[in-house]
């Protein structure tokens, strides 16, 4: 069994004052002997950083690879999701709050061994396993042990993330990674401060990061709420700027907003919204764009983006159809589509296993 504090964490140091500075995140917050920082997961104790989150989750299930969502990343492939608690966001929308704030260790249900998780992984056929439900920035360094584990049975990692690091600990996070879905939330900093407690540019150095300098795969998700972020304007800058900084080929993911958490007076984004964005994305040049929570079959399904023949054919998380070569190209005229694919899709389809890892450890 795993102790629930005690772990040492990277991505501090110590100020004039005598506060210890936690380096992980653009909070930077200054903790004095016994204080945790805004994720509520590190905590200073002995004039150390301790974890007290390591080695435990809210919870595990497999689910299909398109609902973290990534499009690209193996098809119709399952992932192994967890998730602990707490978040270095504040987000007033925030749609897994009950995980992401809480503060009630009790939550965490679950204890696994990074070594648990990778066997679990490997013996019910998943193609990877994801750090999701909370953001994996406040659990990095489990996250990175979990990810040398996976690696060595030949098992993925994904990262589902708000991507609000600082550069050592998103160098060291993302060398670890496979995959990313990375949560652009909206376009001004403005959003970001009053409903995030965030800004914006850490973000985009993020996802500038990915582009530039890795070889993780990578989608971005907006969560489009009504009257907040929802803007021909906002949306149009949004897609420029991915266009001339990211390119066109990164698929961009617009979900549907509904009434959660501190935001229970706004109404759940109607689907017209969502087609629009994906219009104004599209005649940006954008080359794979998607729509999410809602029942769209177009905005699920994956076109060649020369000859616009359909490829992948989703409805939901079912793959109905998979028409990509061996090689990743369309069949009709050999455009190869930006991604990672088998030979064959997975027919995991649309089914959530919860499961257990304590039987694995």
């Amino acid at each position: 069994m795993i102790e629930n504090s005690g772990y040492i964490g990277r991505y501090w140091h110590m100020i004039e004052d005598g506060r210890m500075q936690c380096d992980l995140c653009p909070r930077d917050c200054k903790l004095h002997e016994g204080q945790r920082g805004a994720c509520f997961v590190r905590m200073r104790q002995d004039d150390k950083m301790i974890l007290t989150t390591y080695g435990r989750s809210s919870g595990f299930c497999i689910d299909p690879i398109e609902k973290k969502p990534l499009n690209h990343f193996y098809p119709g492939s399952s992932v192994l999701s967890f998730g602990t608690a707490g978040c270095n966001l504040a987000c007033k929308f925030c749609q897994n709050w009950d995980i992401s704030k809480s503060k009630d260790m009790d939550q965490l249900m679950d204890q696994a061994s990074p070594q648990a998780i990778a066997k679990a992984a490997e013996e019910y056929g998943c193609k990877s396993v994801a750090f999701t439900y909370n953001d994996p920035v406040i659990f990095a360094e489990y996250a990175m042990d979990v990810a040398d584990a996976c690696h060595a049975r030949d098992i993925k990692t994904v990262a589902v993330t708000a991507g609000y690091m600082h550069d050592q600990a998103r160098r060291d996070f993302f060398a670890k990674i496979d995959a990313a879905n990375v949560d652009l939330k909206a376009f001004t900093d403005d959003f970001y401060v009053k409903l995030t407690g965030a800004h914006l540019q850490p973000v985009l150095d993020t996802l500038r990061y990915l582009k530039h300098e890795t070889a993780v795969w990578f989608e971005i998700t907006t969560l489009l709420i009504p009257g907040r972020n929802d803007s021909d304007a906002e949306i149009t800058a949004m897609c420029q700027w991915i266009k001339k900084e990211l390119g066109v080929n990164v698929p961009l993911h617009f979900s549907a907003f509904h009434p959660d958490y501190k935001m229970i007076d706004i109404p759940a984004t109607p689907p017209a919204t969502l087609n629009r964005a994906r219009n104004i994305a599209m005649q940006a040049g954008l080359q794979f764009v998607y729509t999410g929570n809602v029942h769209n079959q177009e905005g699920d399904t994956t076109f060649c983006p020369k000859c616009q023949t359909p490829l992948i054919v989703r409805d939901w998380y079912q793959i109905n159809q998979y028409n990509l070569t061996e090689n990743g190209q369309c069949p009709d005229c050999g455009t190869t589509v930006a991604g990672r694919f088998d030979q064959k899709a997975g027919n995991f389809g649309r089914k959530r296993i919860p499961i257990s890892i304590m039987a694995h450890a």
